[in-house]
C-alpha cells in the first residue's frame, strides 16, 4: 500500500490525462520527473516523506480536501496529555 492516493487519482484518468499529468505535475511542483515517480512509490511503513507543501499542492491539482491524498491515518495524543502524563509519572 502507498503513503498516498497519487497513483490511485493518475489511474483514473484516461490515456491522454495521464500522458499529460505526468508532464504538468513535476512542472508545477517544480521538481523532477524521476522526483515526482519516486513520490507516487512512497509505502506507507517507509520512513521517507514527501514535503508538506508538495502535498498540499498535489491536493489542489487534483481537486481533494485537505488530507485527502493520505492513505493511511496517524495517530497520537495531544502535547497536553503528554505533558500531564509525565507529570504523574
Amino acid at each position: 500500500m502507498y503513503k498516498y492516493k497519487i497513483n490511485e487519482y493518475l489511474y483514473g484518468l484516461n490515456v491522454i490525462e495521464y500522458s499529460a499529468a505526468r508532464k504538468i505535475i513535476p512542472q508545477e511542483l517544480e521538481i523532477s520527473l524521476n522526483t515526482f515517480h519516486n513520490y507516487r512509490n512512497i509505502k506507507v511503513d517507509a520512513v521517507t516523506d514527501i514535503p508538506y507543501a508538495m502535498v498540499r499542492k498535489m491536493e489542489i491539482l487534483f481537486k481533494m480536501k485537505r488530507g485527502g491524498l493520505e492513505n493511511s491515518v496517524i495517530k497520537g495524543s495531544d502535547l497536553k496529555s503528554l505533558i500531564y502524563k509525565k507529570k504523574k509519572n
